[in-house]
């Protein structure tokens, strides 16, 4: 056996490639098989997901018309969680630096500070200011409890105007503020948001208005694979 072929038949399950693909697919649908299967078909997934020597000569070819039929006899449902799996695989090894998924409450100004100068450089930190009892501080707090859920890279946080040690700055009549940073660099300044959102404004309005000025980054993976699970079709 020469070293090219020997290389090929030690790759990992998770290899790139057409040829990776389709093992990861037999593989994947090896694991998931539901017992009421019958035995000559688990017998095939087994032989297509990890081949014996005797086997690995056979099955080192394209995927044949009998195992096409068979992935198509199966449920799709396997087929959209090893899509899902693939995807939430893929997003992992790309993503980069922490998560946080929840709104962070600040208890000081510095607090407030350490939040903007020692965040991961490549986080976005998107700052609250409110007070209690002024208009649409407490909506707009409500809104970024879902953003957090959807964007977990972004560090939201929120903080009383007058815990930053600086409430002569933020009077009324500029609450709610929203700061945004990067790099301890100020990105977006937003006194009184909320006149630029209708008398009622949902976490959508805010999400819009974010990204009107491109301070958000893509949507998190799960929320895409949550609506894809709910009803989207495999193609």
């Amino acid at each position: 056996m020469s070293a090219t072929t020997q290389e090929e038949d030690e790759v990992p399950a998770n290899h790139t490639g057409p040829k990776g693909v389709i093992n990861d697919w037999r593989r994947f649908k090896l694991d998931s098989v539901d017992q009421t299967v019958p035995q000559n078909k688990r017998e095939l997934l087994r032989q297509m997901s990890s081949p014996r020597d005797d086997d690995k000569e056979r099955l080192n070819r394209k995927m044949s018309v009998q195992e096409y039929e068979l992935i198509q006899d199966e449920d799709e449902r396997c087929l959209k969680r090893y899509r899902k799996q693939c995807m939430q695989e893929m997003h992992e090894r790309l993503s980069f630096g922490p998560k946080f998924e929840s709104v962070h409450e600040l208890e000081s100004g510095e607090a407030f500070l350490e939040v903007i100068e020692k965040e991961h450089r490549l986080t976005l930190v998107v700052v609250h200011i409110y007070q209690h009892g002024v208009k649409g501080c407490e909506e707009l707090n409500s809104c970024l409890d879902c953003l957090a859920a959807e964007y977990s890279s972004v560090k939201f946080c929120r903080i009383d105007a007058v815990a930053t040690g600086a409430a002569e700055r933020f009077s009324s009549e500029v609450l709610p503020t929203l700061l945004v940073y990067k790099a301890g660099e100020l990105l977006g300044n937003f006194l009184a948001v909320t006149k630029h959102f209708n008398e009622e404004f949902f976490a959508t309005d805010v999400e819009a208005f974010l990204n009107e000025y491109g301070l958000l980054p893509e949507k998190e993976f799960e929320a895409c694979a949550a609506d894809e699970d709910e009803g989207g079709e495999v193609e």
